[in-house]
C-alpha cells in the first residue's frame, strides 16, 4: 500500500475541484494532454481530517498558486519527533518523506519540483521551535509549513497559555512572510492518556486553527479512527515505546497531509475559476 494514495477514496466533489485546477495548470498544454493528466488523479480518500467549513479550513493560496502555474512546490515539515520520524524503520518511512512521494505521484507535472524538507527535532517544545523558526522555516522560503506541535509541551508541563500565545505569534510571523500554514495536533497514545491535562494542548491547537482560519490535521482523532475502522492494529500504529508512530501509522499520516495539500490547491483554483467566469 505504501506509495499509493488509494484508488477508491476520493469523492466526486474533490475530483471536480482538482480537475478545475488541472485545467488552469494546463493552459500551456494541449487539451488532450490536460484531459489525459486529469485521468491520472487518484480517487480521494476521506480521512475525516477537517470539521466544519472545509472550503475555509483548507484554503492554501500560495500552494494553490504554485500548483495552478505548474511551479515548484516547497514544503517544510516542522515539528518534533513525530516529524523527525522517531519510531519509523528508516528515514524514508517518516511522514515527510512519504508525503513528498505521495505528492509527486498525485501531481506528476510538478514531480521534479516538489520537495518536503524534514525539520523535525525530537523532544522540542514551543520555545525550542521558536528559537529556530527563522532558520528552519522562514529562511527556507517554503510555500507551505506543516507544523506538528503540542506533544512535548503537554508531556513537559509547559504552561498552556504560554504554548498558545507563542504558537499564535509564530503562525502570524510565518503567514506575514507569505507562507501558508497547516497545524498538526498532538497524537493519541498511551502516554497522553496517562498525562493529566495533555489533551488540552490538542484542543488548543484546534482553537488556534479556528481563530486564525488555518487547517488543522486532527491526528488524535485520525489515529483513533484508524483503529476503530480496522485500518491497522495497535502494533502497526505505534512503535514499541507506545509514544511514537510506526511505519504504517506514518504512512496514513502522510496521506492525511497529502489530502490537505491537494484540497488546499483545488479549493483556491476553483474559487479563482469561478471569479474569472
Amino acid at each position: 500500500m505504501a506509495g499509493h494514495l488509494g484508488s477508491k477514496v476520493f469523492g466526486s466533489d474533490w475530483q471536480r475541484l482538482a480537475r478545475g485546477a488541472l485545467l488552469l495548470v494546463g493552459l500551456s498544454m494541449s487539451s488532450t494532454a490536460v484531459l489525459a493528466y486529469a485521468d491520472l488523479l487518484p480517487d480521494a480518500f476521506d480521512l475525516g481530517v477537517f470539521d466544519g467549513d472545509s472550503s475555509r479550513a483548507t484554503h492554501l493560496p500560495h500552494v494553490a498558486q504554485q500548483v495552478a502555474l505548474g511551479e515548484p512546490l516547497r514544503i517544510v515539515a516542522f515539528g518534533s519527533s513525530s516529524t523527525q520520524g522517531i519510531g519509523a524503520s528508516t528515514p524514508a518511512a517518516a511522514y515527510p518523506a512519504r508525503l513528498e512521494a505521495l505528492l509527486k505521484s498525485a501531481l506528476p507535472h510538478l514531480s521534479g519540483g516538489i520537495s518536503v524538507l524534514n525539520r523535525g527535532i525530537g523532544g522540542e517544545a514551543v520555545d525550542e521551535m521558536m528559537a529556530r523558526l527563522d532558520r528552519d522555516v522562514i529562511g527556507e522560503h517554503p510555500d507551505l509549513v506543516i507544523w506538528q506541535t503540542g506533544s512535548n509541551d503537554a508531556l513537559r508541563g509547559i504552561s498552556l497559555d504560554h504554548f498558545r500565545e507563542e504558537t499564535e505569534a509564530a503562525v502570524r510571523r510565518i503567514r506575514e512572510a507569505g507562507i501558508d500554514v497547516v497545524l498538526m495536533e498532538p497524537q493519541w497514545c498511551p502516554r497522553f492518556d496517562a498525562t493529566p491535562g495533555a489533551y488540552r494542548f490538542r484542543d488548543a491547537v484546534r482553537q488556534i486553527g479556528d481563530n486564525l482560519e488555518i487547517p488543522v490535521i486532527r491526528r488524535s482523532s485520525l489515529m483513533r479512527s484508524w483503529i476503530t475502522q480496522a485500518k491497522l492494529t495497535h502494533t502497526e500504529l505505534f512503535a514499541a515505546d507506545g509514544l511514537h508512530m510506526a511505519d504504517r501509522g506514518y504512512d496514513l499520516l502522510a496521506q492525511a497531509a497529502a489530502e490537505d495539500v491537494l484540497r488546499g490547491a483545488a479549493v483556491k483554483v476553483a474559487e479563482t475559476e469561478a471569479v474569472e467566469d
